[in-house]
This record gives structure tokens, sequence and C-alpha cells, in this order.
């Protein structure tokens, strides 16, 4: 044997569950397509963010949060329509992830030195229905240091685990077949891979220089992914949403490929609900990119205007921050929109300042830099956009700028092959909302949500900006975002019991074979459902990476 157990995939469910066997004293082989810079994976690049439930930072700032509460909102987003075959096993996985985020999370991420920023944001805050999609109350806790920080101990701890001769890395190693023999998985066969120093998240080559075997007692998939290949998006793509866009940004380093989901499948893993994914409706161009078609996610506010590609209001709840694949359906399927990939934000300078987030490590460097009067002067002390979004106004191409609504309108034309957009019909749409805001109460929906974000506090201080006419001078210039679908998660994935054992066809373990973290539909084979509450995507590969380390560990005792 090279090892006790082989674990395939350096990202943030990897590392989990390479920390838990070399923490028990087993050998581990942890082997990877990229070289040593890309330790972490995709989770580095994230803005860190980890749903927990009823928590001490939501307690401090009034929000009444439970365990009831957060499963029926889990419950209601997830759609479970399954439950006797595909989501067998998920609905489980939901409810012991539920569980956790409402009781041991935070003090095992404690344990690890992950802390969080005192503020708690409102993501995914609905369809509008008590019993449906969305986040009743905040749970989006950022970590200070982001999904960098998330990652950081975990690859101290692997670094001190191949010191200590527990774990040896397999850099540039690609695995091409996972050896089962009996139903039972003895290791892994692969490509050896030319060496490349690119940087972290840089396409790396594909140049193949030989050929490797590795010999353990176990084998934990924890690969990611499909939504770096958006081909393979397009072939997955499920008829609700439509037509898949004919452009998409793209959310994620290129090698989340997705190429271990089919090469597990033919070892006998059995692959459930690759028809659900989840894909952003905010992205845009990155105009400082690292991999190939680089998009970011504009975290919104409530406050933007959001149009259609014809420039049609979006009616709710496609409201930003509101339901993220809701809005995905209506922009893939409402009438005339088939051959148009994009949509619009239309705001103010006071918006875009108040309420511009962007998502990634790298584009919050005072909080993945952990520096706290950074924070505090940047985005609450300080005036004008937070400066990675001022940076994006001025050299994004997606970003335009007037000071009246004609210019901007024909600015926004610009940006497109044929001029889509009318001043007039737009103009009326805005001044129609405007008028909303003589009084403390309205009947437009956006507007409601404004005013009820508001009463929390978090919102009021950091997150929404005081309402106000968009045609109001004063707020300006004016700002029109153009915005693509940014591909990012697979939901689905490699069916697996609750300890993260990889099921076959016919519902029973593949003996020594694991998955976890995306691959695994971040457990089960689809712990979401159809939809997220935001949070759980971390959180996902931490407690199912966890579940595998832990029982391979018992395997192999």
């Amino acid at each position: 044997m090279d090892a006790d157990v082989i674990v395939v995939g350096a990202g943030l469910a990897g590392l989990v569950a390479a920390h838990e066997l070399t923490s028990r004293g087993r050998r581990v082989a942890l082997v990877d397509q990229e070289n040593a810079a890309n330790l972490g994976g995709q989770a580095f690049w994230s803005f860190g963010g980890l749903f927990l439930v009823d928590s001490p930072e939501q307690r401090r700032l009034g929000v009444k949060d439970s365990l009831d509460l957060a499963w029926s909102d889990w419950q209601g987003s997830a759609g479970f329509d399954r439950t006797e075959d595909e989501d067998s096993w998920a609905v489980r996985w939901a409810r012991a992830y539920v569980e956790w985020a409402a009781g041991e999370k935070r003090s095992w991420l404690a344990g690890h030195g992950i802390t969080f920023l005192p503020t708690v944001g409102w993501a995914e805050r609905g369809d509008l229905r008590a019993g449906g999609h969305g986040n009743s109350v905040p749970r989006f806790h950022i970590a200070w240091g982001t999904g960098t920080g998330v990652v950081e101990p975990f690859v101290r701890y692997a670094k001190q685990a191949a010191r200590d001769g527990l774990l040896t890395f397999h850099h540039r190693h690609r695995v091409d077949h996972l050896i089962v023999e009996d139903r039972t998985a003895r290791g892994v066969r692969g490509t050896v891979l030319a060496e490349d120093r690119s940087p972290r998240g840089v396409a790396s080559n594909r140049d193949a220089v030989g050929d490797f075997a590795l010999a353990a007692r176990a084998v934990i998939v924890t690969s990611g992914g499909i939504g770096g290949d958006h081909d393979v998006v397009r072939r997955h793509w499920p008829e609700r949403l439509g037509t898949p866009p004919a452009e998409m940004v793209t959310g994620v380093p290129a090698y989340v490929d997705g190429r271990m989901l089919d090469i597990s499948a033919e070892a006998g893993a059995r692959l459930v609900n690759r028809d659900r994914m989840w894909h952003y409706t905010e992205g845009v161009r990155n105009w400082d990119p690292i991999w190939p078609g680089h998009g970011i996610r504009i975290l919104p506010g409530p406050s933007s205007m959001w149009f259609d590609a014809l420039g049609r209001r979006l009616p709710e709840p496609c409201l930003p921050g509101y339901d993220t694949l809701g809005t995905l359906r209506h922009l893939r399927t409402a009438d005339g929109l088939a051959d148009h990939d994009h949509s619009w934000f239309i705001l103010t300078q006071k918006i875009i300042e108040k309420e511009f987030a962007l998502s990634g490590s790298e584009q919050n460097p005072d909080i993945t830099a952990k520096d706290r009067a950074g924070f505090l002067r940047e985005r609450v002390l300080g005036k004008g956009a937070p400066g990675p979004v001022d940076a994006f106004l001025r050299e994004g191409a997606d970003f335009v700028t007037a000071p009246n609504l004609e210019q901007l309108v024909d600015r926004m034309n610009g940006l497109t092959d044929k001029p889509l957009l009318d001043a007039a019909s737009i103009r009326r749409q805005i001044e129609a909302r405007d008028l909303q805001l003589a009084n403390p109460y309205a009947k437009d929906a956006q507007i409601q949500g404004i005013r009820n974000a508001r009463r929390y506090i978090g919102d009021r201080l950091g997150r929404v900006a005081a309402p106000h006419r968009i045609l109001d001078p004063a707020a300006g210039p004016l700002i029109g975002v153009k915005l693509h679908v940014l591909t990012r998660k697979t939901l689905g994935g490699i069916q697996t019991d609750l300890d993260s054992r990889a099921l076959g066809a016919d519902g029973t373990p593949v003996e020594g074979l694991y998955a976890a973290g995306e691959v695994a539909g971040f457990g089960g084979g689809g712990v979401h459902g159809y939809n997220a509450l935001e949070g759980t995507f971390l959180g996902g590969c931490l407690f199912s990476g966890r579940a595998a380390g832990r029982a391979a560990a018992r395997q192999t005792a």
C-alpha cells in the first residue's frame, strides 16, 4: 500500500478529510492535477460566507433564529421531490447539516481559529412565500479571512502532516481511473502532468509526461463540480431553466472540470440529481482576470432596479438578492429573452456606495487580510464605493455612468450588438417606482423589501441605502451594469450515505470508496435540493469532508 487512504482533490473538502485522517494517525496520499500553489481549490477564492443558525452574532443584532425556522426554510428552498430515490439520502444529509449549523458548527470552526465579522448578511431573501425558498432571517456569516481564511488552517495541517511523514502531496497527478475490484476501492491510476509554475487559479497545461498508480485501503473523491466547463454545464442544463445561455462568464477556475464525476460512475458510483445546478445572474466580466472568462458576482443590496435585455423591469420575486434560480429561470424563459444572455441593473451612485459588494477573496482585501481597522475605515466610516467596487466602476467593461437617463440608456445600448433599450419606456418604469417613495408605505414589492431590510440594523448600518428616487439628481450620477450568467456550483453528484460512502446503483456502498464536497452534491448527492440558502457551500465541504475522513479512518483502523 502506498497509503492508508488516497484523497483525490486538494480543495477544502479534501483538506478537511485529510486532516481528520492524519490526526488519527492514518497515512494519506493527496492527489491533485494542479500545482502546490492551488491548495484549497475553489474555496480559496470564495467570499467566506457560512450558514449558521441562532448564533451569538445573530442574537447581538436582534435576529431571532431557530433550528425549526432554519429547517423550514431549507425544506421550502430544497423542494425535495425525489425522496424515494435520488433525494433519499439528500434529505437526511440536509437535516444533519442544519442541526450541525444550529449546534456544533460554530464551536468546531472556532477550534480551528475561524471567527466572523460582527455583522450577519441576509442572502437569498427568498420568493416572498413563508413556506417557499429563502432565508427568513440573516444567516450569512462572513469569516475573517474570507474563503482564504477558512482554507488556511487545513492547508497548515496538511503541510505539518507532510513534515510528520503522514501525508504525501502528489501535485500535477491527474486521476483517470478509480481502481475498484470486487466492488472494493483499491486505488487510482492516472497521468503525471508536466510541471507548471503558474500562479494560483491560472489555467495550467495538460501535457502528459508519464503515468502513475497508487494503492490504498480507501479512496475519497473530493474533486469539485463542473462550473469551469461550459459545455458540461449546457449538457446538464435542466429544461425548467429554459435554454442555456450561448455566452456565460466563469465563476470558478478552469480546473473545476467535473472529470471525476464520470470517472466515479465508471467505477460503480451512482450519480444523481445532475440537472440541479446553481448559477448566478449578477455576473460581470472581471477587468483583471485570473482564469479564462473570469467573472465576478455582484452581491447586491435590494435597491437597484433590474431590467431584462429588452428593458422590462423584472417582476417579484426577481429582485436583487432574493431568488437566484427564480431570476435565472425568468431570464431564460420569459417571452422574447431566449436569444439574449444578459440583463441590467440601473442604480445611483448613492446605491453603489452602500449596497455593492463583490464576491471573492481577492475582491475583499480588507476582510481577507483580517484588517479590522481597514474594514471599519473602508466600509463603515469611508465615503464613496469600496476600492474594489470603484475599480470595476472605472475599469469594468460592463459598467457605464451618465448624468441623466437618456445618456445612460444610450451608453447601455452601446454595450450590445443592437440598441434594445428604449429610454422613454425605462423612464416610465423608473418614475412609477419613484412615486412609491412619497409615503412610508407602498404597493411596490421592492420598496416594501427595502424598508423591511432597513428594519434590520445590520442592513441599515452597512448594506442598504436610505430610500431615494432613482432619478433624484442629488443621488447621481446614474449607473448601468450589464449582467451575465456566471457559472458556479453543482448541486447534484455522487450519492452518499451519512458516512460519505459512495453508493452504487443498487443503493449499497462501494466498499472503501467515499465522496465529499461538491462532487457529492455537498453530501448525499444533493443536500441543497433545487435551491441553496447561501453560506452553505463552504459549510458543505467542511461537513461532508469531515464525515468522509472520520469514516475512512474507522475503516482503516
